[in-house]
């Protein structure tokens, strides 16, 4: 592709010039827990001031869901009277955790916002979670109040015992109803075994009818006050929750405006005639409660008057329908939703000509996308970002000119961000003095004010990952001669299926319960679509027999479907380990993709 490459300055010299102290990308240097960290000088304060300014851009639409439209005001002030609710009739106060347990609706984002004016904080739920996994979160977080929808209820209401501190389950429903809008949900109550019941009362009866002049309750917030609790897996143990605060959110807003206004600076190609005439939107197509999601998405989409478009479940020819319908200026998610948008027998039959930006994380992207992107959306700027849920979201992007001539990588980190490659053996709280060198591998580690503030209620596992406001990403990295990312491997034992983090402890701790299983290994295997898929090499005990579909089965009971192995090898050697008795995950996968077929 270097045949085609653009000729650009220097990336850092036009950054410098971006974040000139007299402009609106100032930055200046503040202390945050103690320790000295550059930070976005005009950011907003808070999550709240983002939501109090949405309501500046008045009937403009911002989401649409199906046959449904919700202007600016209309969802400023259901957002205001759910927030009074909360505070007035479920008794939350300033830092009480508020969950929200449903598929991407309308009722996700007014529920998100109404707890960030309430100064709440916000626990996004893996929608995909079991029972038992959705009330882990709800009672390792400690909510008082869980906001779901009717699915959500049914698999959260038999373990309400596990949750001893939940006070009440507000309810929603998703499925249309023949007269309109959708159905009412389900109230009444599920009895505990002791105590008293939980209350489940109907979304609907506690919104009402918003008045036309609601307002945002009097809560005084911090930028550094606690905000959300995103649940992230790890190597070992159960879910933790990532606890980011208001400043690690509104880092994360500027980064993307940053990045934005760089790629726009150095485009050579032509741009997008519609640009500029039309409303920003978004084709919200991955999940609310990931970081890209809500960070990435909603709060950039509230804060700059863009249109939330929100898929009930990502297809791709429905996609294009709603591309076309509603004129998406944004399309991405992770880059299998691209490719599959791409390779759809409808593309050619929609216009798709108000797409003018594809952009994506979450998953390796192939380097070839960037061309077939540009085939196919000509005046489109294509972008591929890098970031975890520790770190708000974005801490590198790489994006139109740059993306094309460099493909392979995740680009450079937001200037407020300073990243490091470390021998994977350093035990220093902060990296080494190490002279550049673009070809030194090592673990990439990442300081910014968009880094959480660590783990809930773990420190500990804080302490292993988080060191003098450095976060050790787990990521293996090299760092280009002009400070461009390229992420080599993962350190964590860890498979990204389709923008999901699966992680590898937990299955093989589900395998190891299962009674024909003596010892297992989870890998992944290569998916042209997905990136991964998750493979399971099992060795069984003696005397027993079992298949892949059992296994299968066995697992999808106890963790959610994305953790299901696809593939399933049955060795009858031990599995190859290291002295200290760790699997070696990478001999393996060379071992059996290389000269067996998965089952």
């Amino acid at each position: 592709m270097t045949d085609t490459a653009p000729t650009l300055r220097p990336w850092r010299e036009q950054a410098e010039e971006l974040t000139d102290p007299a402009g609106g990308f100032a930055m200046e240097t503040v202390s945050i827990r103690g320790i000295p960290t550059r930070t976005w000088k005009n950011a907003p304060a808070h999550l709240r001031a983002i939501l109090e300014a949405s309501l500046g851009h008045g009937d403009k639409t911002f989401v649409v869901y199906e046959d449904e439209r919700w202007t600016f005001e209309e969802h400023f002030r259901a957002a205001a009277t759910l927030s009074h609710a909360l505070i007035d009739r479920f008794g939350v106060q300033k830092g009480d955790r508020v969950a929200i347990a449903m598929r991407n609706l309308p009722e996700w984002i007014i529920a998100f916002w109404a707890t960030m004016a309430a100064g709440a904080v916000a626990v996004p739920l893996n929608a995909w979670w079991t029972g038992s996994e959705l009330a882990y979160g709800l009672a390792d977080s400690g909510a008082k109040v869980v906001v779901v929808d009717e699915e959500r209820r049914s698999r959260i209401l038999p373990h309400v015992d596990e949750m001893p501190e939940l006070a009440v389950m507000i309810v929603t429903n998703e499925e249309p109803d023949p007269k309109g809008g959708r159905r009412p949900s389900v109230g009444g109550e599920a009895a505990r075994t002791q105590g008293p019941a939980l209350p489940v009362v109907p979304f609907a009866d506690v919104l009402g009818t918003p008045e036309p002049d609601a307002v945002l309750p009097p809560v005084e917030i911090d930028s550094d006050d606690d905000a959300t609790i995103f649940y992230t897996s790890g190597t070992t143990g159960r879910p933790k929750g990532a606890v980011g605060t208001h400043r690690n959110s509104v880092s994360n807003l500027y980064n993307l405006f940053f990045t934005s206004t760089m790629a726009g600076l150095r485009r050579t190609s032509a741009t997008n005639p519609k640009a500029g005439s039309i409303q920003s939107s978004n084709l919200l197509s991955v999940p609310l409660f990931h970081a890209t999601g809500c960070h990435g998405i909603l709060v950039t989409g509230t804060v700059a008057g863009g249109k939330l478009v929100i898929m009930h479940h990502f297809q791709p020819e429905r996609a294009l329908e709603l591309i076309e319908r509603e004129q998406v200026t944004v399309i991405g998610g992770v880059p299998a939703m691209v490719m599959q948008i791409i390779d759809s027998p409808d593309f050619s039959t929609r216009d798709t000509s108000s797409v003018q930006s594809i952009s994506y994380g979450g998953a390796p992207a192939p380097p070839d996308l960037v061309r077939r992107i540009k085939a196919h959306f000509p005046t489109g700027a294509p972008g591929n970002g890098y970031g975890l849920t520790e770190t708000s979201a974005m801490t590198t992007m790489n994006s139109g000119d740059d993306y094309v001539r460099k493909p392979d990588s995740v680009g450079p980190p937001a200037p407020v961000c300073d990243v490091a490659v470390v021998p994977e053996d350093w035990a220093g709280d902060e990296p080494p003095e190490l002279s550049a060198d673009p070809d030194r591998i090592g673990e990439l580690w990442i300081k910014g004010p968009n880094v959480v503030r660590g783990y809930w209620n773990r420190p500990e596992e804080t302490a292993k990952a988080f060191s003098a406001g450095w976060l050790h990403s787990g990521d293996v990295a090299r760092i280009d001669e002009e400070g461009f990312v390229h992420i080599v491997d993962r350190a964590k034992d860890m498979i990204i299926r389709g923008g999901e983090n699966v992680y590898c402890v937990e299955i093989e701790g589900v395998l190891h319960e299962h009674p024909a299983v003596a010892d297992c290994a989870i890998i992944g295997v290569p998916h042209p679509v997905l990136s991964e898929e998750v493979g399971a090499v099992v060795v069984l005990r003696p005397g027993h027999d079992v298949g892949g579909d059992e296994l299968a089965r066995f697992v999808g009971e106890r963790l959610a479907a994305f953790n299901v192995p696809n593939h399933f090898w049955f060795r009858a050697e031990p599995l190859p380990r290291n002295p200290a008795g760790k699997v070696l995950k990478r001999e393996l996968r060379q071992e059996l993709l290389g000269d067996v077929n998965p089952i």
